[in-house]
């Protein structure tokens, strides 16, 4: 039987706190976004300044390598700290880690070339142990607060503001280098003057604001009601956190005998918790680990976009401040036409067609464009970087948006049992970030001449078609393994009652092999 207050919770109408909680959570998202994607002009930056040029490829990679591998690390640790200590609890402090490292990315002591990029190296990776932690949180909170009717918009919501904070880092970096250079007397094409020190410090530190202004609102929220009264097992607590902050009366949610039925006693990773979720949690990671493999190696051909609309072929005819400009406007303008409207199609679509369908038809568009990019690649696009390759180039951040890159944010938090949810959606989202790790820095160089370190056309053409496979392969991961959650109560998704799980498992897959697209007719075949 259904405790009252979760009851409450998965038919309670949408009102003021939902849409304050996406704010909370997503603004986190936004700062995730906003200083990983900032990186790309501010290399051009910081190119000119410490290198003489902007294209050491080592540099690059390194600095999306130790951001990657924090993220590993705090999506780990801070989603098992989720379960154990409480999602309120560990909240403001992955958010805190993330206002101090940006800030200390932009000051990265010292004005020598090993000096700085150790320093912010160093900061980088700080910057993405707190980024890392913010995943399994923000997605878990929410999945919590949401009711079932609309949970998957609310989710896909706080996951949208990376959009926002894509856009956000680029328009700062625009704005930031037209006052720089407007101020400046003696930039030019092969100078470029000290005060340009400051200004990638200067858009690195104010990535920082956002999140701060939201630590006093995240410090001041409950602790979800499903942590505390399934876990920590206080359901009076629960009604009364619940009483605050949602329109609901205590009357209608408080239990005449208030303790939540025992959960079956087994730990994580256990052999009982595979049989129950181990489908689950592989199906999660692997979606996850697919998708960042082919999201993050769009720097493979970013890198060609630049070199047509940028570099000029080669020949320097911008300054410093030009050139960071140039890379950030072609971010926004990405953003603006393919990320933004990927993830807000999302929002609207999620709880209409379901978590499945929109992950399939990711994939199998991304491999289309992929394959329409990879095959004549060599004999064509190599030499014409034109507007066709950069309509291309703008679907695969569409459809992995309206796709697989939101949906594997989603089902994590609301496929597992509340006291390993934030833990499972770290892990499947450090299994991710693994994927990301091979696609922005394993590709990257296995597709450049040693020599010049430029993109081996071969090499490029290679990789682009494998990366249509990989689409491939999270199309049939996704069609055999994943499960649809749309509509339904995270308390019905977690499979933790003890009679007939072997039945429930057993419907469970008829119901993802044959009867997916029927969210409904599902729930029928499980509850009988």
């Amino acid at each position: 039987m259904a405790l009252k207050v979760l009851s409450a919770l998965d038919t309670s109408k949408t009102q003021y706190y939902h849409f304050k909680a996406i704010v909370i959570a997503g603004m986190g998202l936004f700062t995730d976004a906003y200083d990983l994607l900032c990186i790309p002009p501010l290399m051009r930056l910081i190119g000119r300044i410490y290198y003489g040029d902007n294209n050491d490829p080592k540099a690059v990679s390194t600095m999306l390598f130790l951001a990657l591998l924090g993220t590993v690390i705090g999506q780990l640790v801070f989603g098992r700290l989720g379960d154990l200590i409480g999602r309120r609890r560990v909240y403001g402090l992955s958010l805190m880690l993330m206002v101090l490292s940006s800030v200390g990315c932009g000051f990265s002591i010292c004005t020598t070339k090993k000096c700085v990029l150790g320093s912010l190296g160093f900061f980088r990776f700080l910057l993405g142990v707190g980024i890392g932690g913010d995943y399994p949180l923000s997605a878990t909170i929410m999945s919590e607060f949401a009711n079932k009717r609309t949970r998957g918009a609310f989710i896909a919501a706080v996951f949208s503001m990376q959009g926002f904070g894509i856009l956000a880092s680029s328009t700062v970096t625009m704005v930031v280098c037209t006052i720089f250079k407007k101020s400046s007397a003696t930039v030019s094409e092969d100078h470029t003057p000290p005060e340009a020190d400051v200004a990638w410090r200067l858009i690195l530190m104010l990535g920082s604001i956002p999140a701060a202004l939201t630590y006093y609102w995240r410090m001041m929220m409950p602790e979800t009601a499903r942590y505390t009264a399934l876990v920590e097992r206080n359901v009076v607590q629960a009604a009364k956190d619940m009483e605050r902050v949602l329109d609901v009366s205590m009357s209608q949610i408080a239990e005449e005998f208030p303790l939540p039925p025992n959960p079956p006693q087994y730990s994580l990773l256990s052999r009982q918790f595979l049989q129950r979720h181990g489908r689950d949690l592989f199906s999660c990671s692997a979606a996850w680990f697919l998708v960042d493999v082919v999201f993050y190696s769009s720097n493979l051909f970013q890198s060609l976009i630049y070199h047509s609309f940028i570099d000029h072929h080669g020949t320097k005819k911008l300054n410093a401040y030009d050139e960071a400009y140039q890379v950030a406007r072609l971010q926004a303008i990405v953003a603006i036409c393919s990320t933004i409207p990927g993830y807000l199609v999302t929002v609207y679509f999620i709880d209409r067609i379901g978590r499945v369908k929109i992950q399939l038809l990711g994939f199998f568009f991304m491999s289309l464009v992929y394959f329409a990019i990879g095959i004549p690649f060599k004999f064509y696009w190599d030499k014409h970087t034109n507007m066709g390759f950069m309509f291309l180039y703008c679907l695969t951040f569409f459809f992995a948006n309206f796709g697989p890159n939101t949906t594997t944010f989603i089902v994590p938090a609301e496929l597992f049992p509340a006291r390993f949810r934030s833990t499972c959606h770290g892990i499947s989202g450090a299994v991710g970030k693994v994927g990301a790790i091979i696609g922005s820095v394993g590709f990257l160089w296995a597709t450049r001449d040693e020599d010049s370190g430029k993109l081996n056309a071969t090499g490029l053409t290679i990789a682009l078609m494998i990366l249509g496979g990989v689409c491939v392969v999270g199309f049939v991961v996704t069609y055999f393994f994943t499960f649809e959650t749309m509509g339904r109560s995270l308390e019905d998704n977690e499979n933790e009652e003890d009679d007939d799980s072997g039945q429930f498992c057993f419907l469970r897959c008829l119901t993802d092999s044959g009867l997916r697209t029927n969210s409904s007719r599902s729930e029928q075949n499980i509850a009988a």
